[in-house]
């Protein structure tokens, strides 16, 4: 293993011969220097890891060392040894990105702590980090064997993602590959788990939900937003970010944390975790068969349209619970937001909303870019894995409209701001043979139509549609949906189309990532 190297400038070198000698001893190589210039010329002609400067030197002083060691490398970490801790000098020092400071006369365990916070703190942090991990591993797959209601789940699914975020971090091949094979063994628990119980949670009263039931699509209006509205002393903007997964929630809200106070809670959605059935059930605060049931004129999922024309209604869904709740709001605005410069134009002018009773708005970019990726080389040459996406999520919503628009929100001190979706995605590795007319619903992780026929292995059949709260179309003899990771693909040009989807991501079926999602509230700080 290579050894870490570290420069210390000092021009009383001497003086600190006994320091030297103890990194040397710790398996440190320490070079030394008595001035400025001749660490400027170490610096560009080796690898340095870690540099100790003195502060008070004789012809270039260490601030001015400082800056130039900055123009040279602006992230090799400096740490300066003073005796002056007067505040304009440090403000100066930390101006020029000094990294930590030492106060003379120095003492040997101050030294080797700033050495393990900035040469050991990966190693330190991996080791504790795989520690917990193997701990947790075995616990997880202790409790796969055991009885497990939707609370364990949560907390099985948190715990998942919190080490993906974390491998991502350590760049671990051998972690990333045990994590994998993790991640597919729980799917496979949480699609029995779900087959067991998902038509007991819809028979459950809305008053009845608890750990073992879950909230659900249908119900987020009712527990998220009515009590707020109810209360008519905030400006309220509810966000429905299309397929967005519970990983990318927590990438995007790392750039939120300066302007909001967060709380985040998971919900699940109802199946199939699609556009057409999962949103408009959103906004209507009702399931599928019960819009249809009640509003047949905003219902059209059961037409042949095409996927954007399914959820044509929303804003008429989203004013008749609005109705139906008895509020009186003469200021309610619905946006969707399908491309970039009408983000934009969104975002300019977004004052104009801001004296709103309620504003949702529809952002359907994170469900483009996972469509995207199946269909353009280079997006999925860009986010060649999960770790990536993430990576691109965030990089997207660091410099998008709708982060614009979420900072002008936080300036408005009596606002408040909840943010859901209406299913993520999964990243579909295995194909699996599907029989179907032309009728058939095109989505790859769902089959609705008629003669649907499938392996059992890799889909939940739907007998009777309406057990699941969907409305029988006329031509739906079987309904599939599919489970884990699998895909459907027809005969037709099988290999082809295998190929083509494999390593995309979809939605639509029964995995913890489509399932299980974020419902956030925000508050401006």
């Amino acid at each position: 293993m290579t050894k870490k190297r570290i420069l210390w400038i000092d021009d009383e070198i001497e003086l600190l011969k006994p320091h030297v000698i103890l990194l040397e001893q710790r398996g440190y190589e320490v070079l030394t220097t008595t001035n400025g210039a001749d660490a400027l010329e170490i610096i560009k002609n080796n690898k340095i890891d870690l540099v100790f400067l003195d502060e008070m030197m004789i012809g270039m002083s260490g601030l001015e060392t400082l800056s130039r060691i900055r123009e040279i490398d602006k992230k090799l970490p400096v740490v300066m040894a003073t005796k002056n801790e007067a505040e304009s000098l440090m403000e100066e020092a930390i101006g020029q990105k000094i990294n930590d400071y030492l106060t003379k006369p120095i003492n040997p365990t101050q030294v080797l702590i700033v050495c393990k916070k900035f040469l050991e703190a990966e190693r330190i942090g991996k080791e504790k980090f795989t520690k917990n991990y193997i701990s947790d591993f075995a616990k997880i797959s202790e409790k796969l064997y055991q009885p497990i209601i939707w609370k364990d789940w949560k907390e099985i699914y948190t715990k998942l993602v919190n080490w993906s975020l974390e491998i991502d971090k350590l760049d671990d091949d051998g972690l990333k590959e045990t994590l994998s094979g993790k991640w597919q063994e729980c799917n496979v628990g949480f699609s029995k788990f779900v087959e067991n119980n998902y038509l007991k949670w819809l028979t459950h009263k809305d008053n009845d939900r608890n750990d073992a039931n879950p909230i659900m699509s249908p119900h987020i209006l009712d527990e998220y937003l009515q009590p707020v509205l109810k209360k008519q002393d905030k400006h309220v903007y509810f966000f429905v970010i299309d397929c967005l997964r519970f990983d990318q929630w927590l990438v995007m809200a790392e750039l939120l944390e300066p302007y909001y106070n967060l709380k985040t809670e998971l919900y699940c959605s109802i199946l199939p975790t699609a556009t057409p059935y999962a949103r408009n059930s959103i906004f209507a605060g009702l399931y599928p068969i019960d819009i249809k049931k009640y509003y047949p004129q905003f219902w059209n999922v059961d037409s042949a349209s095409e996927d954007h024309k399914l959820n044509a209604y929303e804003k008429d869904l989203l004013l008749a619970w609005v109705k139906r709740k008895n509020f009186n709001f003469d200021r309610v605005a619905f946006i969707k937001v399908f491309d970039t410069e009408f983000g934009k134009k969104i975002e300019r002018e977004f004052a104009r909303y801001m004296n709103n009773n309620l504003t949702a708005i529809v952002i359907n970019a994170v469900d483009m870019m996972a469509h995207s990726r199946s269909d353009h080389a280079i997006l999925k040459e860009i986010a060649p894995d999960e770790a990536a996406y993430r990576a691109l999520t965030k990089s997207w919503f660091a410099y998008s409209s709708l982060f614009g628009i979420f900072k002008s929100i936080a300036e408005q001190k009596d606002a408040k701001v909840i943010i859901t979706t209406d299913h993520g995605a999964i990243r579909c590795l295995r194909g699996i043979k599907v029989l179907g007319d032309k009728e058939t619903s095109t989505n790859l992780r769902y089959k609705f139509g008629k003669n649907v026929n499938s392996e059992a292995k890799g889909a939940l059949r739907m007998t009777d549609p309406t057990l699941y709260k969907i409305p029988k179309s006329g031509i739906t003899v079987s309904n599939l949906i599919a489970k884990e990771d699998y895909y459907f693909v027809y005969p037709t040009d099988y290999h082809y189309y295998l190929n083509k989807f494999r390593d995309s991501f979809q939605h639509g079926g029964i995995s913890l990532e489509e399932m299980i999602i974020p419902i956030v509230e925000l508050d401006p700080k």
